[in-house]
């Protein structure tokens, strides 16, 4: 509320069409901490928003930069699961307006590419998954120390305030928690989306999932949604057991427990009837073991993990050719724009608990802090609040 009202201020103050300074995480090379800097944000453009960030979440994407799996341009601000509230827009801009609360999108939805259009597609054009970092017209709004400083997949939610496309910026209810809908910008919406939308989960099935973070999680949770009757965890942390159970797995097992194959374990569990699995881990091993677990006539296996760049998958083709489905899914295949209000209206009506998967929230200056948690393997979601 404070942030809410402090923006209001600043708006009465007229901020609008100036450079605003500001506080940022900027990370100047691989494999080293954020360092908090002063920055200058500039005023958006023609069809292009300024956001007063609120809150913002740390996914394992985030950290790929910093290691170097992910590709990038140096100096950036990353971050890509947040909320906020449009501080100013510019030209053109129709859908949002001055003090509306919304989640920034890294999935961008233009409307108007082949894939917005088709209704199963949802990788828009306009994505910046190549590392680009700039907006539409080609340019970036940060700078630092009279540097320019690169955007991270069209959001950049670590600093006090972004600048986005409009097609990169959903509008959300207004009495939405920032602090939790913020994991409706990444996290949640792919793991839910992977099982409701991709996955296309039937109820009375049998749902297993590979890796048990906060993405697994949400796929648990929506595989429970759609009605599945049998919903098995995957890990080798027996620690995040007790967390599965608490959203909706009826049972987890770790792969160390059996000398034979996962895919034998699942089968005789399950008396052979395994409808779909999901791999939520990115490891190349772990895909072909998903695969072989789902039923080999029917079964449907979803790749939702992010898999390691430059690196070549090799299986055998007889899993597919007796009637196996394998998929893939960005942001749960949901269409941004579209979705993202919708998930944060079902939240408020509590059809999900996003309280489960935060295990910390921090203040945004101890973001070196939340990235140890994650890398540690304490932390679920670590969200940051401005």
């Amino acid at each position: 509320m404070f942030a809410e009202i402090q923006i209001q201020d600043k708006d009465r103050m007229g901020t609008a069409g100036k450079v605003i300074k500001c506080k940022a995480a900027v990370l100047w090379e691989q494999k080293q901490p954020f360092s908090i800097e002063e920055i200058e944000v500039a005023p958006p453009k023609t069809k292009e928003v300024r956001i007063k960030i609120l809150a913002t979440g740390i996914c394992r994407t985030d950290d790929h930069v910093i290691k170097g799996t992910m590709v990038s341009k140096f100096p950036v601000i990353v971050g890509h699961e947040a909320t906020g509230i449009v501080e100013s827009t510019g030209e053109g801009v129709t859908t949002v307006q001055p003090g509306d609360k919304v989640i920034p999108l890294f999935l961008p939805q233009c409307r108007e590419c082949n894939a917005c259009r088709n209704p199963d597609g949802n990788l828009c054009i306009r994505s910046d998954i190549t590392g680009r970092g700039v907006l539409a017209d080609g340019t970036t709004r940060f700078t630092c120390k009279g540097k320019p400083v690169y955007h991270f997949m069209n959001t950049s939610t670590f600093t006090e305030y972004t600048v986005v496309d409009e097609s990169s910026v959903a509008k959300i209810d207004d009495a939405a928690p920032p602090e939790k809908v913020c994991l409706i910008g990444c996290g949640f919406s792919t793991g839910y989306g992977a099982a409701v939308k991709t996955g296309k989960v039937k109820p009375g099935s049998t749902c297993v999932v590979f890796g048990l973070g906060g993405v697994g999680l949400s796929v648990i949770m929506g595989c429970k949604s759609a009605g599945a009757s049998r919903i098995i965890g995957i890990d080798l942390n027996k620690d995040k057991f007790e967390k599965a159970m608490a959203v909706g797995a009826t049972e987890c097992i770790s792969p160390k427990e059996s000398t034979k194959p996962i895919s034998e374990v699942l089968s005789e569990m399950t008396g052979n009837n395994v409808g779909y699995t999901f791999e939520v881990i990115g490891h190349l091993e772990t895909m072909i073991d998903a695969l072989a677990s789902c039923h080999m006539n029917y079964g449907t296996s979803v790749v939702v993990g992010a898999p390691p760049s430059a690196k070549m998958l090799t299986y055998d083709p007889m899993l597919l050719f007796t009637g196996r489905t394998w998929k893939g899914c960005v942001f749960g295949g949901l269409k941004s724009r579209d979705d993202v209000p919708k998930l944060v209206t079902e939240f408020l009506a509590k059809k999900f608990d996003l309280d489960q998967l935060i295990t910390h929230v921090l203040p945004f200056k101890k973001i070196n802090e939340g990235f140890e948690l994650l890398n540690s393997g304490q932390s679920i979601r670590t969200v940051l609040t401005f």
